[in-house]
């Protein structure tokens, strides 16, 4: 009786995983399907926009070693602005506290490619993927902008924007070759079931404050 007792564990719990990982592929699946027609990799066929949110993350990796993710959105940024896609950078990272701070890693990276300080703005709240799409229409007053990074989390900012009447397409930045890669998509599987929380939720930003005018 006792291992009928623990086969019947081991198969309810084996088959509560197959359901989370049913759950959990469906809707990584949804949001790429649902995305789909609003992202580009392409720059001659993405459509210009007055502005670009560029995702943050760190310049530099766990190891001290430069970040391709960081690098590869800000080549991207740079290809939309002198390619005249958009007029102004909007820089949305976390600046939780004064030895980290993305939004100016990102200015700085720009400003010395040759990126005037008069196209950039910085929004040093963007802690999450959710805040720094729903400030750049309150905060920053954009009804439509471009969202930048690589294609898994733009998909999910996209999704984002749309369930909140925002008009949002994505640019594409460049992958990072595996592992690393393998391990930001396992990681964003789970991101997006927190993606739906704050849908269903109606979650707002942990920060917002004054209006930014962007000319």
């Amino acid at each position: 009786m006792r291992i009928l007792k623990i086969k019947k564990i081991i198969w309810t719990v084996v088959l509560c995983l197959v359901c989370v990982g049913v759950i959990i592929t469906y809707l990584y699946e949804h949001t790429r399907c649902s995305t789909a027609k609003y992202i580009y990799s392409s720059l001659q066929k993405i459509p210009k926009n007055k502005a670009a949110i560029i995702l943050g993350t760190s310049k530099y990796t766990k190891n001290k070693n430069p970040n391709p993710y960081f690098y590869n959105r800000i080549a991207a940024a740079e290809l939309l602005y002198r390619s005249g896609k958009v007029k102004y950078l909007i820089l949305s990272g976390d600046n939780r506290h004064r030895s980290y701070n993305e939004p100016m890693m990102m200015k700085r990276e720009l400003n010395r490619r040759g990126i005037p300080d008069s196209v950039i703005f910085l929004d040093y709240a963007g802690l999450r993927t959710f805040d720094s799409v729903i400030r750049g229409y309150k905060v920053f007053g954009q009804r439509s902008f471009i969202i930048v990074s690589q294609r898994f989390q733009v998909e999910r900012a996209v999704y984002i924007a749309h369930q909140f009447g925002i008009g949002a397409i994505g640019f594409v930045a460049d992958s990072v070759d595996e592992p690393e890669d393998l391990l930001m998509l396992i990681r964003e599987h789970f991101a997006r079931i927190l993606m739906y929380w704050d849908i269903i939720t109606k979650r707002e930003p942990k920060f917002l404050g004054p209006v930014i005018t962007i000319p």
